[in-house]
């Protein structure tokens, strides 16, 4: 599936049809409005819509799952209540596959490991701590990574989000000493110049869920020179045929 940029319109369509809008998020951007009062990809998202299918009223727009404001990459959108309702359902059964990029710099201790936690989050601080053991109020996380290559002394990694914990990414590499580069918030020691952090939502795996076909979508890196690089390091692996595809139940 092919990106199209629209006009005037800060994110790239992976996907759209009458139930589903698909996009590329770019980091810096909240999902869903806050407190700041920032505008969010929700709300550009709206304007998409409204302009593009010339609707005179309101539009109905919701957000399936959010990614943190730092990370770029693919959001899925509702634009039905029917498609919301059945991709929450997907998204809870595990029964959609989310594959991350990160770039680090501290090698982890192994090529491919499946890392289990439990996160606990400091709602105040807006920070999560991950622990080796079942702790009162922790979420149990989970995730597989693999090494994708090596360049200029950091460490390309995909991983396989399995449950969906706050941070959880951020939180786990940072658990077993290899943040994320720029993500100072868990421990790596210099943020990235545009205050985004080298992880992103590369792809989605599932089936949709009212025309029941097989999707896959990917988001292309971030137009920027260091992400830039590290794209020769995977040059075959994101083609369907040869892509690994697993549900966690």
């Amino acid at each position: 599936m092919k990106s199209e940029r629209i006009h005037k319109f800060p994110f790239d369509v992976i996907y759209e049809d009458n139930h589903l809008l698909i996009v590329n998020k770019p980091a810096g951007m909240l999902v869903q409005p806050d407190e700041t009062g920032d505008k969010a990809l929700l709300d550009y998202a709206k304007e998409y819509i409204k302009v593009k299918y010339e609707k005179p009223g309101a539009v109905f727009l919701e957000a399936v799952h959010r990614i943190d404001r730092p990370v770029s990459g693919l959001v899925v959108l509702a634009r039905t209540s029917k498609g919301l309702e059945r991709m929450n359902q997907l998204f809870r059964e595990r029964k959609v596959q989310k594959i991350y990029w990160a770039i680090t710099r501290q090698k982890p201790p192994k090529k491919r490991d499946k890392l289990t936690h439990w996160l606990l989050k400091d709602e105040q601080k807006n920070s999560v701590t991950a622990y080796d053991y079942p702790h009162p109020k922790a979420q149990k996380a989970e995730l597989r990574y693999r090494t994708l290559g090596y360049l200029n002394g950091y460490t390309l990694l995909e991983i396989e989000l399995l449950t969906g914990r706050p941070h959880q990414i951020r939180t786990q590499l940072a658990k077993i000493g290899s943040p994320i580069r720029g993500d100072i918030k868990y421990g790596y020691p210099n943020p990235n110049k545009d205050q985004s952090i080298n992880l992103h939502s590369r792809r989605l795996y599932f089936e949709h869920p009212i025309k029941k076909q097989k999707m896959v979508c990917v988001a292309l890196l971030p137009n920027e020179p260091f992400w830039q690089e590290f794209l020769s390091l995977d040059d075959e692996k994101i083609k369907p045929e040869n892509l690994e595809f697993r549900f966690e139940g």
